[in-house]
């Protein structure tokens, strides 16, 4: 069974002229358990796909699906408590007024949920941070700190599936390996599908099984961790993009120049 499948999704912006096709005919699926991982450059479509999923595009065609279930155009309570997302900015995915336990308290009200003060603790607990937090304001925390309260959040519901959306390119190299490490741990204690999007192929090499390369709108290639490691690709893009995360190469420059 897939945590999630896309088929033939096309995302659009803008209707006649002013129409921008944002993803073309995008088909992929991640296994229940699987950490997947998008690629590509800026503007490639990557986090558009994750938009559709939740419901925040204007225009899509094609097919999605949780748990084989297909997607209608709403997203109902069962969708939130089963999917949930991380953010790339801890800065601005936090009420910069509420502190820490009212973020989570509102999150867990919102669910259903009535043993609130121990499912805090818990949450905190498990992300590394101690009962000292839930008291502080966004402000009073480091960029680390604020995005395991953002995991935190996003674990509230108990969902089986995590949207991660560059969640460590806004925070200092020193606390991204941290954040990637806590993200690994957390999907074994407790069974979670990643769809992860990222520019960093080293990040995704950490994190992940297999991998969409996606170019201008459309996914070129799919491919394993290994045959990226092994530098095996069968499409030039991907072989580019490799190479370019290899570093500086004379020859490559002076071959574009």
């Amino acid at each position: 069974m897939s945590a999630l499948s896309f088929e033939d999704l096309n995302i659009w912006f803008g209707e006649g002229r002013d129409r921008v096709d944002a993803v073309k005919h995008a088909t992929f699926e991640v296994a229940r358990g699987e950490s997947f991982g998008l690629v590509g450059e800026s503007g490639s479509g990557k986090s558009t796909i994750m938009r559709a999923l939740t419901g925040l595009v204007p225009h899509c065609s094609g097919r999605m699906a949780v748990n084989d279930q297909p997607l209608g155009r709403k997203r109902d309570k069962t969708f939130y408590k089963t999917v949930q997302m991380v953010f790339q900015d801890p800065y601005a995915s936090l009420h910069p007024r509420q502190s820490v336990d009212q973020i989570l308290s509102e999150t867990l009200r919102l669910h259903g949920f009535r043993d609130i003060d121990p499912r805090i603790e818990k949450l905190l607990d498990d992300v590394g941070l101690g009962p000292a937090f839930r008291f502080r304001y966004p402000h009073q925390l480091s960029g680390g700190q604020r995005q395991r309260v953002a995991i935190a959040r996003a674990l509230a519901p108990e969902p089986s599936i995590l949207l991660l959306d560059e969640p460590t390119s806004a925070l200092d190299v020193s606390v991204q390996a941290e954040i990637l490490n806590l993200l690994t741990d957390l999907r074994a204690e407790h069974d979670l599908t990643f769809l992860m999007v990222s520019h960093d192929l080293a990040v995704v090499a950490h994190m992940c099984e297999r991998i969409a390369v996606m170019q201008a709108g459309e996914i070129v290639e799919v491919l394993s961790v290994e045959e990226m490691r092994a530098m095996t690709p069968s499409h030039p893009y991907t072989k580019q993009l490799l190479e370019a995360s290899l570093g500086y190469s004379r020859s490559e420059v002076e071959a574009v120049v």
